[in-house]
């Protein structure tokens, strides 16, 4: 298809980059570069939900690696979570 559009300076600049960087075409350059960027907005974002939990008492949050570093850290994982 064949279409007629106005680009910004910079924006022909960068294609003019790119087309001498990577010897490709003009149109190639364009057609993949709105390939790219038209599918990157049809992802959606990785998401975690917030988990919250509580230590048990006596542990100080402030002190949690120096306390895996004096013990076995399985035996401090299960130590925290248990």
């Amino acid at each position: 298809m064949r279409t007629t559009m106005t680009l910004d300076d910079d924006v022909v600049d960068l294609i003019e980059e790119a087309t001498r960087r990577e010897r490709r075409s003009m149109k190639e350059v364009v057609n993949d570069a709105l390939r790219r960027a038209l599918r990157a907005e049809q992802t959606r974002p990785y998401r975690v939900d917030v988990h919250f939990s509580q230590l048990r008492p006596g542990i100080d949050t402030e002190r949690l690696n120096e306390l895996a570093d004096d013990e076995d850290d399985s035996e401090t994982i299960a130590r925290v979570i248990a």
